[in-house]
């Protein structure tokens, strides 16, 4: 009997952890602060206790509970008062600025030079020269703003003014047609076929991937490829 009750509580541990998750938001493990991770961190140590908890599974079901609502809190709070997000969140430091480094902001983000050095050539920096500012951010990433001379070019630069990009609409997965894709871009099956003849193809059965570009009503078709392709470039 236990082995079921392992697999109803570590069912209802990834259930629980997956609406509670959902309630706290998602977040990419970059853009985690301080207190997202070790709440994070909190609550999986918990559902994995709760996984395996025979005798009194709700509570540590409500212990989950706890953090996720304190952490729901927090960003309640942090949303309305700059002071205590500055406290509980934590503050963007400069630590590079028109050729000096700062050496306090260096302590308080507890990162030493070559730690500095080593984000700077991540991001393609190998001279200091080039860059005007460089800031630590909460979340542990530094921001680089570059000397204007080095930044990238831009169109307005020389004077051009391209025609901006819209999203592609996926039209046809794996030789299906998406209907509501399809009636969002103003098209429909008339207009479907025409650009699949255009394209060497005889109906959606063929097609791997189709995809509108909405900026100009075209269409991307890429064929089903049924031949295995041997060369393997990335060994």
């Amino acid at each position: 009997m236990d082995i079921f009750k392992i697999i109803l509580t570590s069912a209802a541990s990834i259930i629980a952890l997956f609406i509670l998750t959902k309630l706290m938001g998602n977040k990419q493990v970059s853009q985690l602060s301080m207190f997202d991770y070790i709440i994070g961190i909190s609550i999986g140590s918990i559902a994995a206790e709760f996984s395996t908890e025979l005798e009194n599974p709700e509570y540590t079901l409500a212990s989950m509970i706890v953090y996720a609502v304190i952490a729901y809190l927090v960003s309640v709070i942090t949303g309305k008062s700059t002071r205590l997000r500055k406290i509980i969140i934590g503050r963007p430091l400069i630590l590079f600025d028109k050729g000096k480094l700062y050496r306090k902001n260096f302590k308080k983000a507890r990162i030493d030079i070559s730690d500095f050095l080593t984000h700077c050539r991540a991001q393609g920096y190998f001279d200091l020269s080039q860059i005007q500012t460089a800031v630590f951010e909460y979340n542990g990433s530094i921001s680089i703003l570059p000397v204007e001379k080095n930044r990238p070019l831009e169109p307005s630069d020389m004077n051009l003014d391209p025609v901006q990009q819209n999203i592609l609409v996926n039209v046809i997965l794996d030789g299906n047609i998406n209907e509501e894709n399809l009636k969002h871009t103003g098209n429909d099956r008339t207009w479907l076929q025409k650009q699949l003849k255009s394209h060497g193809f005889h109906n959606e059965r063929e097609v791997f991937l189709g995809l509108v570009n909405t900026a100009d009503n075209t269409a991307l078709l890429y064929g089903i490829d049924v031949k295995s392709n041997s060369m393997d470039p990335f060994e």
